[in-house]
């Protein structure tokens, strides 16, 4: 009877000591709570992993090409005769004239002599690079005698800006020689005559006829070449056939100022490279628009000079002109 009551008393122990002891409530939640965050914590990473993979993926994934819009074409005109282009011309010839009414030379000048030597200066250089440069060089030589009888290292010197100097001082020192050996000093007034002295060719015989002489004649520069082209006048790149073929559109009593006319439209709308076809007020009559910023804002952008709000190329612009004047050039800066 004993022993039976101790085995089952030595059972009972063994038993208790194999559970687990019992653990209060609260302690029970708090690790619960704890396993639950746990695991969100777990998720979350899981989630952020996996989002950046994708990231990765997109970074490295080859991008689809871009469509571009199709480029707008100027719509396509049809074939001209010759009448009517040689109206049309004429037509911008008119509107041209009442856009720049104000047009001249923009070159600075008081007389013959000193409208050649400028238009010489002027050959691949600005204008207003040269009025910058002859109020000096006019100071110093202000007569073909002055300037026949310079040194040419002087002349260098003060003609240096324009570029080309050393080609352009043998011109100007050959040309003043030939007015005061062969024209008593003074600039001819005829074509055939200009074309004979050093330098000068048929545009600054021109120049210098039309604005110095009041003789007409068309000046076929870079600018009046391009536009020419452009509108259709001529296909010829030569600087005389386009002369030639011009001429038989317009008047003889136009050519001077149709020259200046085309020229201003040449630097202020009608650039090189990115023509300001949306700005133009002759868009509908020009074959060429679309080859530039067809968008109005901004084309505005690209206007020049006075269209532009800018200075102009003229340190003294005539009576009437719109813009401001050109300022005059920097003084050099004294070495130290």
């Amino acid at each position: 009877m004993k022993k039976t009551q101790v085995g089952r008393t030595s059972a009972g122990k063994k038993a208790a000591v194999n559970e687990p002891p019992e653990q209060p409530a609260a302690a029970t939640k708090a690790a619960a709570k704890k396993a639950v965050t746990k695991k969100a914590v777990t998720k979350k990473a899981t989630a952020k992993k996996t989002a950046a993979k994708k990231t990765a993926a997109k970074k490295t994934a080859p991008k689809a090409p871009v469509k571009k819009a199709p480029a707008k074409k100027a719509p396509a005109r049809k074939p001209e005769s010759r009448v009517a282009m040689v109206r049309r011309a004429r037509r911008i010839n008119r509107e041209l004239a009442e856009l720049y009414p104000y047009a001249h030379p923009e070159l600075d000048f008081t007389n013959p002599f000193e409208l050649l030597v400028a238009t010489v200066l002027s050959a691949q250089t600005t204008d207003l690079r040269v009025n910058q440069t002859t109020p000096r060089l006019f100071a110093v030589c202000p007569t073909p005698e002055d300037m026949a009888a310079m040194d040419p290292e002087r002349l260098e010197e003060l003609i240096r800006p324009t570029g080309f100097f050393r080609a352009k001082t043998k011109s100007l020192l050959g040309l003043s020689a030939a007015l005061r050996d062969r024209f008593g000093g003074e600039v001819p007034g005829r074509l055939e005559d200009l074309v004979t002295l050093p330098g000068v060719g048929r545009k600054t015989a021109n120049v210098v006829l039309g604005n110095a002489f009041g003789v007409p004649g068309i000046t076929v520069d870079t600018h009046f070449g391009r536009l020419a082209r452009r509108f259709g006048w001529t296909t010829a790149e030569d600087a005389e056939k386009v002369e030639a073929d011009v001429a038989e559109i317009f008047p003889k009593s136009e050519w001077t100022m149709l020259s200046h006319r085309v020229v201003f439209h040449g630097r202020r709308v009608c650039h090189s490279r990115k023509p300001a076809c949306g700005a133009c007020p002759i868009a509908p009559l020009c074959p060429a628009y679309g080859e530039g910023e067809t968008d109005p804002e901004k084309a505005k952008k690209l206007l020049k000079y006075e269209l532009g709000g800018q200075p102009g190329q003229r340190l003294k612009p005539p009576p009437g002109y719109p813009g401001k004047p050109a300022p005059p050039m920097a003084p050099p800066v004294a070495a130290s």
